[in-house]
């Protein structure tokens, strides 16, 4: 192996694992992922990425073919070269709002059963504070019964990837967070990251493990907050764009998570919300800013919705188009999308409904197959009498709207992200509706 390079074990080949799996393939490391399902090792092997990342399944391709990344189903057969093994499997939440560990016990007592020489073990699930500790004990606990002494290390080294910009992330974060436990780890750690350009930052495991959840709720406090100042904008007739640029011109403010929309969704924010909430509940500290955050996010789809309404009158047979349907834009991933609550409001109030997303439509499909999809943003759009804008996607955002008027029965846009031209729109001689924004209603 050339010298200065690493081998790396990834266990999970989902979303994280393959991101992290990818870049440090991209920094000339060697890495092995480890997937149990071998319907999916035969696909990956092959090139094939069962999610949609931007520039993801390229890259993956390129790092086969110049032999740097490979894929197993062999955990036993992982951890004999590796000397660096990042767990990232998934932590889903349980009906209590609580992380689902199993997933990490199961890898935690598999790495326990089959290491036979040192290994720094790095987490990169996202994983509640005293998980670490928790791992190490079913580690120990694995070798005691084996009757060996074989030292390792544990890392708490939290991801912080943004999907559609994920790869991007994954090759230049911002930051990289290690928690460790001695000089030893920091230097293998300090030795693994030496090729990348961020900043690093040194912390005790619990403290690692607890920023991850920190950040990821104070940027959906960011959101709620601003969600939720709109509502007061909009019947003082004040516009939340403006409100929201002064702000965010304060440097202890900044711009970012300043946009008034529909609500956010995804895998994480939402997650790590129900999460950080049990872990607080169960320790006994109530933690009522998070509460608010999640209650305004959970009711900012039907007081949008409720716009809807009040604008179209009775929504009986009313052809509604919805354009975007994923809960961001650049990713496949529909999980808490606002989408799928819009779609049911719709359908309950017996609208008829059309949509359109450039990845999103195999997977709505699946929840909703009496609507009807169309493969072009004009297909959904025609005969409509009011188009909602879920997600935005340059391309929604750019279309011919002076032409699309020809093709509507009411020129009516119901602007879910405040990502159009408003002015442009109002111009041309559309009813635009947007969140906490003046329109021409």
């Amino acid at each position: 192996m050339e010298r200065g390079k690493m081998n790396i074990a990834v266990i999970g080949a989902g979303y994280v694992g393959m991101t992290t799996s990818v870049a440090f393939a991209a920094y000339g490391h060697h890495v092995v992922v480890v997937e149990h399902n071998e319907e999916k090792v035969k696909l990956l092997s092959q090139g094939y990425l069962p999610f949609y990342e931007a520039g993801m399944e390229d890259m993956m391709k390129q790092q086969l073919k110049l032999g740097q990344l490979s894929f197993t189903t062999s955990i036993r057969k992982s951890l004999k070269q590796a000397e660096y093994v990042f767990i990232t499997v998934g932590t889903p939440s349980l009906p209590s709002g609580e992380a689902d560990l199993s997933f990490v016990e199961q890898v935690a007592q598999s790495i326990g059963t089959f290491i036979d020489d040192y290994k720094i073990i790095i987490m990169k699930s996202t994983v509640p504070v005293g998980t670490g500790k928790k791992v190490q004990e079913i580690i120990f606990s694995q070798l005691q019964k084996r009757n060996v002494d074989i030292p390792f290390d544990l890392v708490s080294n939290p991801e912080f990837l943004r999907e559609g910009r994920a790869l991007k992330d994954a090759l230049q974060p911002d930051r990289i967070i290690l928690g460790c436990e001695n000089d030893r780890a920091k230097m293998k750690m300090n030795s693994l990251y030496n090729d990348f350009q961020s900043k690093i930052l040194f912390t005790a495991l619990n403290d690692a493990e607890m920023i991850k959840y920190a950040s990821n709720t104070f940027l959906a406090t960011k959101i709620s907050f601003v969600n939720e100042l709109a509502r007061l904008c909009e019947n003082l007739n004040v516009d939340i764009t403006n409100v929201a640029k002064g702000m965010g011109l304060d440097k202890r403010i900044g711009p970012d998570f300043l946009q008034a929309g529909i609500g956010f969704g995804g895998s994480c924010f939402p997650k790590d919300i129900k999460a950080l909430l049990a872990f607080s509940a169960a320790n006994h500290v109530p933690f009522q800013i998070l509460q608010a955050v999640q209650s305004v996010n959970d009711s900012q789809v039907e007081w949008f919705m409720t716009n809807v309404a009040n604008t179209l009158g009775d929504l009986t047979n009313k052809h509604i188009a919805i354009l975007g349907l994923t809960f961001k834009p650049e990713t496949d991933d529909i999980r808490e999308a606002s989408s799928l609550r819009v779609i049911e409001y719709l359908i309950q109030n017996h609208a008829i409904v059309s949509a359109y997303d450039p990845k999103g439509i195999d997977q709505i499909k699946r929840i909703f197959p009496m609507i009807n999809y169309a493969q072009t943003p004009i297909g959904a759009i025609e005969g409509a009498d009011a188009i909602i804008l879920v997600t935005e996607w340059k391309e929604l955002i750019h279309l011919d709207w002076e032409a699309i008027k020809l093709k509507v029965n009411k020129p009516v846009i119901f602007d879910g992200r405040n990502a159009l031209d408003r002015n442009r729109l109002v111009d041309l001689g559309y009813t635009y509706i947007g969140v906490g924004v003046k329109g021409n209603i």
